[in-house]
C-alpha cells in the first residue's frame, strides 16, 4: 500500500494533477524534484515511471520505463506486485515505438504474467486491454 505521507509519492501526485490540468512542465519539475528527493528504490520506480511519460524522446521514454522496472526489483518485496503490469507495458509500448516488436511481445508477454496482481477496476481492466491488445497485434 502506497504511503501517502510519502514526499516523493506526494511530488508525483501533484504531477499527475499539473499533467491533469494541462499543465506539462510544471508536471516534470514536479516528476524531477520526486526523482532528485527519492531515499530508496520504491521512491525511485515511481519517480522514473512518471518521468517516462514527461520524455519526447522515444529512447528516453524506454530508458526511464527500464530504469523504473530496476528499481522496483530492486524493492525485493510485494511493494510493488500492483506496479509490475503497468511497468511491463510501459516498456512493451515503448519498445513497439522504437520499432522493436520482439522486445514489446516480450514485455507484453511479462506483463501477462503479473496480471493477477491488478484491481478488479477501471484501472486494472484497462491495463489488462492494453496487454491482450499488444499481444494481438504483435503476433
Amino acid at each position: 500500500m502506497m504511503d501517502l505521507d510519502n514526499p516523493v509519492l506526494k511530488l508525483c501526485q501533484d504531477g499527475m494533477r499539473a499533467e491533469a490540468e494541462g499543465r506539462p512542465a510544471d508536471a516534470r519539475a514536479l516528476f524531477e524534484q520526486a526523482w532528485s528527493r527519492r531515499t530508496d528504490s520504491y521512491d525511485a520506480c515511481v519517480a522514473a515511471h512518471y518521468l517516462a511519460r514527461q520524455q519526447d524522446d522515444p529512447e528516453e521514454i524506454l530508458r526511464w520505463n527500464q530504469e523504473a522496472l530496476r528499481q522496483a526489483d530492486a524493492v525485493g518485496d510485494g511493494a510493488v506486485s500492483a506496479l509490475y503490469p503497468s511497468l511491463h507495458v510501459s516498456v512493451a509500448l515503448a519498445h513497439e515505438r522504437l520499432g522493436d516488436p520482439g522486445a514489446a511481445r516480450a514485455a507484453f508477454e511479462r506483463a501477462a504474467e503479473h496480471v493477477a496482481a491488478l484491481p478488479a477496476d477501471e484501472y486494472g481492466n484497462q491495463l489488462r486491454t492494453a496487454i491482450t491488445d499488444g499481444l494481438s497485434r504483435l503476433s
